[in-house]
């Protein structure tokens, strides 16, 4: 279900989420949410949420595969190619 209402940013950047959000979002003061920019969007979302759509993304990495070792070939080529 998707609910839209208004909010205001306060004085020191704070946003109130409505009650109703809150309710349907079963979130509780002290719950944490990570905010990231999505566009001209702020998307707010629980830590889990987070891990979830980044472990859905890296699903498809073939194992024997490391990110790390192709990053760092990818850096150190680069390197080569700056020098002069």
């Amino acid at each position: 279900m998707n609910s839209r209402s208004e909010s205001t940013l306060g004085k020191q950047g704070r946003v109130v989420i409505p009650a109703h959000l809150r309710h349907a979002l079963d979130l509780k003061p002290g719950d944490r949410l990570i905010a990231r920019q999505d566009g001209d969007r702020i998307v707010l979302e629980r830590p889990e949420a987070v891990e979830r759509r980044l472990k859905s993304r890296l699903a498809n990495i073939p194992k024997g595969v490391s990110l790390v070792d192709e990053l760092l070939a990818d850096r150190r080529a680069e390197a080569v190619k700056d020098q002069p």
